[in-house]
């Protein structure tokens, strides 16, 4: 029986010491074999019928993952559009409830309403800021720019105790920490980050009776039967949340069912045990070198202030993170090793 270190060895195999997942995540080696069949199928003129099936077994995937139904999920190709979808079904004049310098993809649709009153406070005062006006709680689960994590039960029962929704935005947290879409209104994450997928794919997680939201962006794959629903209006849409969906960009959906499948094999609470020890490990040497970094314990993103210059030097050295804000952003996944956050240690104390 494969280990988690004998199977991720098989699947990669970088140039550089990696640590910018945060980013951009890598695509495993059966995830590069699933996208070139995929090319093929397309060049060859052969049949593409299993692409359409990759598309669905992606969906089930991240339910499992997310922890609900295929039937929960939607498809598209950025949090944006998902985000657009929820500022529009709010009424003027409604309070979306946002924490300080979140990801722009999430906040941004509020802001373009303009008729939205968007009101943005330090994260970490998130949830005692829910006021009986708050119509809308949005956040990422973990903060891109720093990995500080948000206190979502404590958000949770804010937002239930004033009437108000949750979004989530989960694309620096799917594929390294355990989710609990069911326990929020809607929640959106990418696929090529720490799923590890191609680019061009969006997730969303809607309830059951579609939170009061129209699939403005509907065409025939929001029909419930797709293929019948190719011309004219569609006359009836999905039964599911799938009636968000957009066109699938098919190729992307061929690599993400390989990476999900990896993830799905190694278990989501390795990945996290494994991930949360190399972050661990690189703030314990921070601090022997006299770094502190932004808190945020618990998370697999490490920031360091004041160091975001160093990062065309770790670049040129074969390390690769992140320049965030004059942070210095590291991010542990599956695929990195203690030699790897060793060689970071050791190039930021020279």
């Amino acid at each position: 029986m494969e280990t988690f270190e004998s199977l991720v060895r098989t699947e990669f195999a970088p140039e550089h010491t990696y640590l910018n997942t945060a980013s951009n995540g890598l695509l495993p080696a059966r995830t590069v074999a699933a996208v070139q069949e995929a090319v093929r199928l397309r060049a060859a003129g052969l049949p593409i019928g299993s692409l359409y099936e990759d598309a669905e077994r992606v969906r089930a995937a991240f339910g499992r993952l997310a922890g609900v139904p295929a039937e929960r999920v939607a498809m598209g190709a950025s949090v944006a559009e998902y985000g657009g979808l929820i500022a529009a079904a709010l009424p003027a004049g409604a309070e979306v409830l946002t924490a300080e310098a979140d990801f722009s993809s999430l906040v941004n649709p509020f802001h373009m309403r303009g008729d939205l009153k968007v009101r943005a406070v330090p994260l970490e005062r998130l949830a005692e800021s829910v006021r009986p006006e708050t119509a809308l709680v949005a956040v990422s689960v973990v903060q891109s720019a720093d990995g500080r994590i948000a206190d979502l039960p404590a958000v949770r029962e804010a937002a239930r105790a004033h009437g108000a929704r949750t979004y989530l935005d989960a694309s620096q947290s799917a594929g390294w920490l355990p989710l609990e879409a069911d326990s929020y209104d809607f929640l959106a994450a990418v696929g090529f980050k720490w799923l590890m997928g191609p680019h061009g794919n969006a997730f969303f997680v809607a309830p059951e009776d579609f939170g009061g939201l129209t699939p403005l962006l509907a065409g025939w794959v929001a029909g419930e039967l797709p293929w019948d629903s190719c011309y004219g209006p569609v006359q009836e849409l999905a039964h599911s949340v799938r009636r968000f969906d957009v066109s699938p960009s098919l190729l992307t959906y061929a690599g993400l069912r390989a990476s999900l499948a990896l993830i799905e094999e190694l278990g989501i609470d390795a990945v996290h045990a494994h991930d949360l020890a190399l972050a661990d490990r690189f703030r314990a040497g921070l601090a022997r070198l006299g770094h502190e970094p932004v808190p945020s314990p618990g998370s697999a993103i490490v920031s360091v202030p004041r160091l975001g210059h160093r990062q065309p030097e770790l670049s040129a050295a074969g390390i690769e993170v992140s320049d965030r804000a004059g942070n210095l952003r590291a991010a542990f996944h599956l695929y990195n090793t203690t030699t790897d956050v060793d060689r970071l240690l050791d190039v930021l104390s020279s």
